[in-house]
C-alpha cells in the first residue's frame, strides 16, 4: 500500500479528537489510521481498549506507543510464523519507533511519562476534566504517536 499521501497533521488532529471524546490513548492513536488498512472503527477501538493507562491503567508502556506499534502490525503484517524477513521488518519498525518516542520524551513507560509512583492504579479510568487534561501530557503524547507513525507509514516501500 502507498502511504504517501497521508495528511499526517489531519490524522494527528483526528487523534487528538478521538482522546478528548473519551476515546483512550491507545484507541485514539489506532482510531486515526484504521481507515488505512479497511478497519471499521469499531474493531479497531475493542482491540486497543485494553492498552490504554498503560496497558489496563498497569501503568506499564504508553498506550500511544501500543497503538502505533498496532499500525505497525497492519502495515508490516507478519501472518505467515516463518516469515522471517517480514517480522524482522516489523520488529525493525517497533524499535525505531520506541527509539523515537523515547528520546522525544525520556521513556516509552506511562508511569514514567506521568511521573506517578504507583505500578497500578485502580481499574477505573479518571473522568475528563479540564483538570485532567492540565495534570497530563497525554493529548501531547497522543499527537505526538500519531505524527511519527504517520512519518514512518510514509517512508515504508
Amino acid at each position: 500500500m502507498n502511504y504517501k499521501n497521508i495528511d499526517i497533521e489531519e490524522r494527528a488532529k483526528q487523534a487528538v479528537t478521538y482522546f478528548k471524546s473519551g476515546y483512550n490513548c491507545a484507541q485514539s492513536v489506532l482510531l486515526a489510521y484504521a481507515d488505512l488498512f479497511e478497519m471499521d472503527l469499531q474493531t479497531a477501538a475493542r482491540i486497543a481498549a485494553p492498552f490504554g493507562g498503560g496497558m489496563g491503567r498497569l501503568r506499564e508502556v504508553c498506550g500511544t506507543v501500543s497503538g502505533m506499534f498496532m499500525i505497525v502490525g497492519l502495515a508490516i503484517p507478519v501472518d505467515n510464523p516463518t516469515d522471517i524477513e517480514s517480522k524482522t521488518r516489523n520488529y525493525a519498525l517497533v524499535q525505531k519507533l520506541a527509539e523515537r518516542f523515547r528520546e522525544e520524551n525520556g521513556s516509552i513507560i506511562c508511569r514514567e511519562l506521568l511521573k506517578l509512583d504507583v505500578k497500578q492504579e485502580s481499574p477505573r479510568p479518571e473522568t475528563r476534566t479540564e483538570s485532567y487534561y492540565k495534570k497530563r501530557p497525554c493529548v501531547e503524547l497522543v499527537r505526538f504517536a500519531a505524527m511519527l507513525i504517520g512519518e514512518e507509514l510514509k517512508a515504508l516501500e
